[in-house]
């Protein structure tokens, strides 16, 4: 039986279900007591959100694959003010040491999203502002929200994945897991084939 599972993987846990050799972080294995799934994609250590389990490999190969490229969503939250220049700079492409990144959908949110608190909490600057922006890209390279952001001027502080393709977070708390219901898995193959 294909099993389907949308994650909040918290701050602070490695996409994996084995852990590190001498390593206390906590994995997957710490939260996900459903055998025989896997991570379709990864998130970094110190990002949140969004994760899909599944033991459907052509889903996961759809998902991992870069010739695919199906978007994701993302929510940063940045230092400081990001001027409308440097949101275009970001939907536009931005050059990275080691290649560009294709053009993304990129603006300020109005309101911070409503998100749980973040343990532990971003650091606090009393006389620097931050600012929430949503990004939607179809690629995934390695840490490129956080290299993205840092290139126009902006670091992000807190970084979640909002959603995948048509899958949203929604209220799901972190550290907690759903099965994606009937409907939500033929959206998301049906997404996927286009």
């Amino acid at each position: 039986m294909k099993r389907y599972l949308l994650f909040h993987k918290p701050y602070d846990v490695l996409t994996q279900f084995t852990p590190e050799p001498g390593s206390a972080a906590r994995t997957l294995k710490d939260f996900v007591r459903v055998p025989g799934v896997y991570p379709a994609g990864r998130l970094d250590r110190d990002s949140e959100g969004l994760l899909l389990l599944t033991n459907d490999g052509w889903l996961q190969h759809q998902l991992t694959d870069p010739r695919f490229a199906h978007a994701k969503t993302y929510w940063a939250q940045v230092e400081g003010l990001p001027t409308p220049e440097a949101i275009a700079q970001l939907a536009s492409g931005v050059n990275l040491r080691d290649f560009r990144t294709r053009p993304a959908r990129a603006r300020l949110l109005p309101t911070a999203p409503a998100l749980p608190p973040r343990e532990p909490p971003i650091r606090y600057r009393a006389q620097i502002p931050t600012a929430w922006l949503e990004l939607i890209l179809s690629e995934g390279k390695n840490r490129q929200v956080r290299r993205m952001t840092a290139a126009v001027g902006y670091p992000t502080l807190r970084l979640v994945r909002a959603a995948l393709g048509p899958l949203p977070l929604g209220d799901l708390a972190p550290g907690q897991y759903r099965e994606l219901t009937v409907g939500e898995v033929r959206h998301l193959l049906d997404f996927m084939r286009r």
